[in-house]
């Protein structure tokens, strides 16, 4: 095990030599070596002021195996040193003083982190996530050394709201979308919720941070490997997650599952840790003992959020908002005549199902439609059964490319204050979801500031209605510079988990990430375990190439049929993130060729999953 602590002065003579012996790793020569010693020597008096960190081996008698050094004086820092011992090379050393000292210039103030590298460590400082600088550096800044790769990063604390969210620390993440969905009886759902199984695999991302991840259908161990890896998941000692896998064989009660087992159950709840599921449930206030109060909920249904959204309004201050209309119809046949007396006057309609995720029941009706269906009713016919919502189509831009579907997410606290996530763009195809990009600038310019507010607007009367938790808003962009809110969510979503896993990576790689979940990329086939993670192993490679981070966020839809995987991509331009998810659907289409004569279904079995097939021992990744 490696730990950090700082320097002390009567070290200065052995650290000069141990930079010495990893700058010669690079296999200079003794003249040239000898050039650099004046400049690399660190004095006794410099030890404090230039604030170094040694890593020294817990296990081997506190041998120091690396240094790094944070310089200069805010808003500006400089890596002065970064070096480990030529044995230690490839064991994360350097990986932990970078990450160490990215953390303490976000705590300190600065808000530059400058890093002239070797240019044989230029891809170490790639992979971690830092910037190359051009040419020519911004007034005030040095001159880059010759011989040398100047590399910035944005240090940054992990956001106010993530803070806030789970309290800066671990927490247990349990996967009961299906649970969720469940308690809604929505017809536009399969009984089996298949997908909502598949979809649970979001719960490792519920917070920046989970302690304990608890899922109802079994889950890869390599896929778990990987996202600890790339976020970083350890505790404080190096103790790693505790995966809880497997544990519904049919049915969607994942929060009665885990109480049958009691063992388990008081584990997680005994551990002090927040307990946080997708959505409140009263199975989960069971498990946890708080009271259920299911009028919470209440603003899931769409039309209960339309009556929300308009007291909202009706208080004046959101110019830029418009409400669409809209009518409850009261049986099918009133849907009917709805729906075709709008399509007698040329105008679309939107239907929809009081409760759906993901675009689910909610259908667009032009009068083209109707016409070629043969009448209204035809339409109707062809709609899952159960209430029918009737609302005005709004029209989107027309610029190509402007976005048209907007999220607010946000949550509101235990003690009813609200905190504010940001904006979104959603990836919408007809009226099914696809997929989210967050980070800066993704909202447009003119829409940012009514969207936040309103979202805020809409978040204070859910606080004052009872509710605590997450939620979002979405909006139509209507292409006259307003925006039409469409629904409330009180749970988390896609844009959600994007949210947690941005927070992630700013606090470790630095600021400015935009980061896009992906909910479904194609599979050219069906893939066992060994290939899938052969083929994450190759996106991951790709992609940091391209500057670029890829993260497996739904695994187990490669198993499925008609595979396909859910997949991040993040990235600090939007050229680079539209490069990455192009490169990752071209290579998932093409890969498993080998496989496609062969398309048995390979499920992850429970011994590579998890230490028990009742889930009571789960894994541990390290």
């Amino acid at each position: 095990m490696v730990k950090l602590r700082a320097a002390g002065a009567g070290e200065a003579e052995a650290l000069t030599a141990l930079v010495l012996r990893s700058k010669a790793y690079w296999g200079y020569d003794a003249e040239l070596l000898a050039s650099f010693a004046h400049e690399l020597r660190i004095r006794a008096g410099e030890v404090a002021d230039r604030r170094i960190v040694v890593a020294e081996d817990a296990g081997a008698g506190g041998r120091v195996l690396g240094l790094a050094s944070l310089e200069g004086t805010a808003p500006v820092a400089r890596l002065g040193l970064l070096f480990v011992e030529p044995e230690a090379v490839g064991r994360g050393v350097g990986r932990r003083l970078y990450r160490d000292a990215l953390r303490r210039a976000a705590a300190l103030g600065f808000r530059r982190l400058l890093i002239d590298a070797d240019p044989h460590a230029a891809g170490f400082y790639r992979a971690m996530g830092a910037l190359a600088s051009p040419a020519s550096c911004r007034p005030g800044d040095e001159d880059v050394p010759a011989g040398l790769v100047r590399f910035e990063a944005a240090p940054a604390p992990l956001a106010d709201w993530a803070r806030a969210w789970t309290g800066g620390g671990p927490a247990v993440h349990i996967g009961n979308v299906a649970e969720y969905n469940a308690q809604f009886a929505d017809a536009s759902l399969d009984r089996e919720q298949r997908a909502a199984h598949h979809y649970a695999c979001l719960a490792a991302f519920y917070s920046p941070w989970p302690g304990a991840l608890v899922l109802p259908g079994a889950v890869p161990r390599d896929w778990i490997d990987r996202v600890c890896h790339v976020l970083e998941w350890e505790g404080s000692e190096g103790e790693g997650l505790e995966v809880y896998d497997g544990l519904v064989d049919g049915g969607c009660g994942l929060s009665d599952a885990v109480r049958a087992r009691p063992a388990l159950a008081g584990r997680l709840t005994a551990a002090g840790l927040p307990l946080v599921p997708w959505g409140r449930t009263e199975a989960f206030a069971r498990l946890t003992g708080r009271p259920w109060r299911p009028r919470e909920l209440r603003y899931e249904s769409k039309s209960a959020a339309h009556g929300l959204f308009a007291r909202t309004l009706a208080g004046g201050g959101h110019p830029l908002i418009v409400l669409p209309a809209q009518w409850r119809a009261a049986n099918r046949r009133a849907a009917a005549r709805l729906l075709a007396a709008r399509a007698g006057a040329g105008e679309s309609t939107v239907l929809k199902s009081e409760h759906g995720v993901g675009g689910s029941g909610t259908t667009v009706v032009t009068p083209d439609r109707v016409r070629e269906a043969g009448g209204a009713r035809a339409v109707l016919r062809a709609l899952p059964r159960g209430p029918l919502l009737v609302e005005e189509y709004v029209a989107g831009p027309t610029e190509p490319g402007a976005p048209r579907d907007l999220t607010y997410d946000g949550f509101v606290d235990g003690a009813g204050r609200v905190h504010e996530a940001g904006g979104a763009v959603m990836d919408v195809a007809g009226t099914g979801y696809r997929g989210a990009t967050v980070g800066p600038g993704v909202v447009p310019a003119w829409a940012e500031k009514p969207l936040l507010a309103f979202g805020e607007a809409v978040g204070r009367e859910l606080a004052a209605a009872g509710y605590r938790g997450w939620f979002d808003v979405d909006f139509v962009a209507d292409g006259a510079g307003r925006l039409a809110p469409t629904e409330t969510n009180l749970r988390l979503t896609g844009p959600s988990v994007a949210f947690m896993v941005a927070a992630r990576l700013d606090a470790l790689r630095g600021a400015g990430h935009l980061v896009r979940i992906v909910d479904r990329v194609e599979l050219g086939a069906r893939l066992p375990e060994a290939p899938l993670e052969e083929l994450c192993e190759m996106l991951a490679r790709r992609c940091t190439e391209l500057g670029a981070v890829f993260l497996p966020a739904i695994p187990t839809g490669a198993f499925d049929p008609a595979p396909w995987l859910g997949v991040f991509v993040a990235a600090h331009s939007r050229e680079v993130l539209d490069a990455a998810e192009a490169l990752v659907r071209a290579e998932a289409l093409a890969v498993g060729t080998a496989f496609a004569e062969d398309q048995r279904v390979v499920e992850p079995s429970a011994s590579s999953a998890s230490s028990k097939s009742n889930g009571e021992g789960g894994f541990r990744v390290t």
